[in-house]
């Protein structure tokens, strides 16, 4: 890998001069949009995530290990109670740097009338929902948005762009709600405007997330423990597969079902109560499909808290073997599909040797279009 790939990775600098940059671009087209003079600007950001270990957990009842990354959702807006004509203002409007976005990029938000907007147009939905959900009063506002979160790569674009949407909404009324609730709204808001039954972990950690540190969820209580990654010899290599994530057209919905209808079968309330010998009793009572995922759900609960444990005495090395286990159960339980192209490029990568390093690889991209098993 050559030295401007590392210093992706090891130069932290870069990450805050491109937050600063793109809160600067964001600045700059309020003003430019929004004729915005002599107004108290309020600029907030939150980030992306990697999830370790604890996949097609948090909707289990499980436990998930994320860690947040230094890529952000960046917001600068300010209080528009007011229309141009001097009228008491109901509307907001929000702008996108988004470029993919087009002339698709701008959206006005009646809050005496929140309702969603149609699919071209769906980002906005995600900032209706937040702002249908908040728990104060919102006031009218002018922002605008520009992240470096990759749309669509599995690093949580959705969760940073709400939670960050809050947190402006919290300083911009100074109406603050607790961390956890936080979550949860921006969770609700997804569910409600996006129709995406996405799991709590994306938004706990974008909210909760803390430098050098992964985050211990307990998705069923809503606890959590922070536990350090600070050695300097250990490196989290987050490797983009170029394969285009997209919850709301996948099969996640179909999957949860599975796996809630054979918790249900076994008469459980969840898989976290659940255990392989419970799933081997019912073996017959459930399909082969359903079977499989769920013995994913069940070992991966254990893997994620075996994982915690690990960190917590700095063993890399046992860490880093539950995480190949967690790749391995994915592989051949959870999705019914050969990941050919993922697979083979890890498979490449760890034919390298490794010395003073422990190296971690986490791919990403969706779990969806991939190969189906001859």
């Amino acid at each position: 890998m050559n030295s401007d790939y590392l210093a992706l990775y090891d130069n932290q600098s870069k990450y805050a001069d491109e937050l600063n940059q793109n809160l600067s671009a964001c600045k700059t087209e309020l003003l430019k949009s929004f004729c915005t003079k002599n107004s108290e600007l309020i600029s907030v950001c939150a980030p992306g995530r990697v999830n370790l270990i604890g996949e097609h957990i948090d909707y289990n009842d499980g436990f998930v290990l994320p860690m947040a990354i230094p890529l952000y959702t960046v917001i600068v807006g300010k209080l528009k109670p007011f229309d141009d004509n001097n009228n008491k203002n109901t509307v907001c409007r929000v702008k996108s740097l988004e470029a993919s976005l087009g002339d698709k990029n701008y959206v006005e938000i009646d809050l005496n009338n929140l309702q969603k907007k149609d699919k071209n147009q769906n980002w906005a939905n995600y900032i209706i929902g937040v702002v249908a959900n908040f728990e104060g009063t919102v006031e009218p506002f002018d922002c605008v948005i520009k992240s470096n979160v990759p749309l669509g790569s599995g690093l949580s674009s959705s969760a940073a762009l709400e939670v960050a949407m809050y947190t402006f909404l919290e300083n911009l009324t100074n109406q603050f709600s607790s961390k956890e609730n936080k979550a949860l709204r921006c969770q609700k808001a997804e569910h409600e405007y996006a129709s995406v039954p996405c799991g709590i972990m994306d938004q706990f950690i974008s909210s909760m997330g803390k430098e050098n540190n992964t985050l211990l969820i307990d998705c069923r209580s809503y606890e959590s423990k922070l536990f350090a990654l600070n050695d300097p010899d250990i490196s989290v290599l987050v490797v983009n597969s170029n394969v285009k994530h997209q919850l709301e057209g996948s099969e996640y919905s179909s999957r949860r079902k599975q796996c809630e209808d054979v918790a249900r079968i076994i008469g459980k309330k969840s898989l976290r109560d659940a255990t392989l010998q419970d799933l081997q009793n019912n073996e017959k009572k459930i399909d082969r499909e359903s079977y499989k995922r769920a013995k994913h759900a069940i070992t991966e609960i254990e893997r994620t808290l075996n994982a915690s444990k690990a960190l917590s005495g700095n063993d890399m090395t046992t860490f880093g073997q539950l995480m190949n286990q967690s790749h391995d159960s994915l592989r051949f339980f959870f999705y019914n599909v050969f990941f050919i192209l993922i697979f083979r490029r890890i498979e490449m990568i760890l034919m390298f040797p490794v010395t003073s390093l422990t190296l971690w690889l986490k791919f990403l991209g969706t779990l969806m279009e991939y190969w189906e098993a001859e």
